[in-house]
């Protein structure tokens, strides 16, 4: 959409633009009894006695905030999926659907995401956003981790930890993992301490770990994060723990007694009360309102799965089962937003197999999608349920963000990954005996290209590697010929299903070079397979035998700061005329193969529509200006039609062989 400058113009300033760009990039988750529900929130009860003027606290089985009953009815938004500039305008939509509390995780790599480097603006400026809440009128329930699990990568942990040496015992009392939670808890609990709510702030709960009794059972642990807490946060906040309705789950996950309230969650539709009532045996007596600090709205969808959906009238009447007897609920998620970046997580069995990454979009069939729309079947039927129960009134509902499709935006190759990295030059790289991890190459997420060499045999080669971390793309180069340009593609070894690669003979008078580059595609955020490592994690065999000596280079992408088949780059931009027309908008990659992609230096994420089901990718306006915003894509495997992209005013969530499905949980 040139409309101001001529293209020739308009190309040598976007080619100008994505040059300074590279370049910078190159100096680098029975029948039982009836519990019979709570009686009324009627202020016939006897109120605790009101000390404080702000406080809140648990008493008869019951909250209270200020001396008067109050029930929960809450929602999740975290707002590292958010851009900041949307904060508000999503804290104003869960407040039309009827919600008094707000309930996020705070994600230690997001802050930290290299030791001892702490980073709290933007996006990651947690302490705006908590103020943001109280100027709003909305409680927080505040999940501290240090595990926070979310879908998150690598459950939230920084990916440093998997560098350490010894290797570290994540979620225990491992002396040295303690110490590091302590380091990380001095810096982040005297922020939120002023904005707890007996001094002023909207924070009115503060979570221990994350379903901890789904994992583990070091009660060690648990009880040097309570004193942790109660160091810096004081007595005066009720901290809790949620884990599954299960007796198992609980056990392993609760500190009983009144020191830490017990929250449950259980699989929406199943009869709350009967996990209620077990949920009262972990709990100090009249200490217990039955509170299910995750209530699925929906649920998470990986690459090549079918889009999760869930019935909206379905998920209405479960809800309304716990509202109605007086129950408490946080919705989970209210909003879900985007894991924009690097930071989507990932599943897996419990001995590594099985891996499943998460989607770019974290919309989780909520209420509030993840452009912030509300005109829909599941916001109206949650809304009037609430209503029901909402001792005040709704506000009125506002309309959908407007969205725009800019149209077609015209890319041009600009450059080859290997040209960028100079693997000629020792320059960022790293050599070792065998191939190292990613992360003890300092490489926390996106690539990194491990180079060695070997001698070509007339009848060819076979490489195998057993352990790979996620993917891997393969290439050789014979850099003696006088024609070598650059690196031929092989084949791609990938983790859940992990194949030989045939090398075919090639006339080479040197050796020829061998070129993996591998993918992290987002580490495990939930289970026993967490320690998840990436990149190459084996021996690399050529013919059965050990190839060694390896040259590591890394490709350094930031996460969300700005920043034939063959790896490239590809660029172009589109016009935006004036402030009034800076919109929401959606880029289509239907026929492109798969790679990640930046608008205005912003990393709006990875794209893999041959897998599907997620084809578009969310670009919030504020990510865009008015006159020129440039896009760039890193392709990895094959480009689109025509070297284009379009830029849509939708969602699409139906690329590949994978479809949306309603399934009732």
């Amino acid at each position: 959409m040139e409309t101001t400058r001529s293209r020739s113009t308009a190309r040598r300033s976007t080619t100008a633009r994505v040059f300074l760009f590279l370049l910078s990039l190159a100096a680098f988750g029975a029948f039982a009894p009836v519990f019979a529900p709570l009686p009324s929130l009627s202020p016939r009860f006897s109120r605790p006695v009101k000390l404080n003027a702000r406080k809140f606290e648990i008493a008869k089985d019951m909250f209270w905030k200020d001396g008067e009953p109050f029930q929960i009815i809450g929602g999740d938004l975290h707002y590292f999926r958010v851009p900041p500039e949307y904060w508000e305008d999503r804290l104003l939509r869960m407040k039309a659907l009827g919600l008094n509390t707000v309930q996020t995780y705070v994600p230690w790599n997001l802050h930290e995401p290299r030791k001892g480097q702490v980073f709290f603006e933007g996006i990651a400026d947690i302490v705006s956003f908590l103020k943001l809440c109280q100027k709003l009128d909305i409680l927080v329930m505040l999940r501290a981790g240090p595990y926070i699990c979310a879908e998150w990568d690598f459950g939230g942990f920084p990916a440093w930890l998997l560098a350490i040496e010894p290797a570290l015992t994540l979620r225990s009392s491992d002396p040295v993992f303690l110490d590091l939670v302590d380091r990380w808890w001095r810096v982040l609990l005297p922020m939120i301490a002023p904005l707890l709510y007996h001094n002023g702030g909207p924070i009115i709960m503060v979570q221990i770990e994350n379903e901890y009794g789904s994992y583990g059972d070091d009660k060690v642990y648990l009880h040097h994060l309570v004193k942790m807490a109660r160091g810096h946060l004081g007595y005066g906040i009720i901290l809790y723990t949620t884990d599954g309705g299960l007796r198992e789950s609980l056990e392993k996950g609760t500190i009983r007694g009144d020191a830490v309230f017990s929250a449950v969650d259980f699989t929406t539709g199943d009869d709350p009360w009967p996990c209620f009532h077990l949920q009262k045996e972990f709990n100090a007596p009249g200490k217990s309102p039955p509170l299910s600090a995750e209530f699925y709205t929906g649920w998470l969808t990986h690459w090549g799965e079918n889009m999760a959906k869930t019935g909206a009238d379905f998920t209405a009447a479960a809800l309304e089962n716990i509202l109605m007897g007086n129950g408490s609920a946080v919705l989970y998620m209210a909003h879900g937003g985007t894991n924009f970046g690097f930071y989507n997580g990932a599943n897996a069995a419990a001995d590594g197999s099985d891996y499943k990454p998460d989607l770019t979009s974290y919309d989780y069939d909520a209420p509030i999608q993840e452009s912030g729309d509300v005109d829909n079947a599941k916001f109206k039927a949650l809304r009037r349920v609430i209503n029901k129960y909402s001792r005040l009134s709704l506000p009125s509902v506002p309309s959908n963000n407007e969205k725009i499709g800019y149209g077609r935006i015209q890319l041009q190759k600009t450059a080859f990954l290997f040209d960028i990295l100079n693997i000629t030059s020792h320059t960022g790289m790293a050599e070792s005996e065998n191939p190292i991890s990613m992360e003890s190459a300092g490489q926390m997420s996106g690539f990194l290209l491990y180079v060695s060499e070997y001698a070509a045999k007339d009848n060819g080669n076979v490489l195998s590697i057993p352990k790979v971390h996620d993917r891997a793309q393969v290439f050789i180069l014979c850099p003696s010929k006088d024609d070598a340009r650059r690196p031929t593609y092989m084949g791609t070894i990938e983790r859940w299903s992990n194949k030989p690669v045939d090398l075919p003979y090639t006339d080479c008078p040197s050796s020829i070079w061998l070129l993996i580059l591998v993918e992290n595609m987002g580490h495990v955020n939930y289970g026993l397979s967490m320690f998840d490592k990436k990149g190459i994690l084996s021996s690399v065999y050529l013919d059965g035998e050990i190839l060694h000596g390896w040259k590591t280079f890394s490709v350094p992408f930031q996460n969300l700061e700005k920043a034939p088949i063959e790896p490239a780059f590809y660029a172009g931009c589109f016009t935006v005329n004036n402030l009034s027309q800076l919109k929401d908008t959606f880029i289509s990659f239907r026929g492109w193969g798969k790679g990640i992609a930046f608008v205005n230096e912003f990393n709006i994420g990875r794209y893999w529509p041959s897998f599907g089901p997620q084809c578009n990718l969310y670009v919030p306006a504020p990510i865009l200006r008015p006159g020129e915003n440039v896009v760039v894509l890193f392709e990895l495997e094959s480009p689109g039609p025509g070297l284009a992209v379009n830029s849509v005013g939708r969602p699409d969530f139906k690329c590949g062989s994978s479809s949306s499905t309603v399934r009732q949980l």
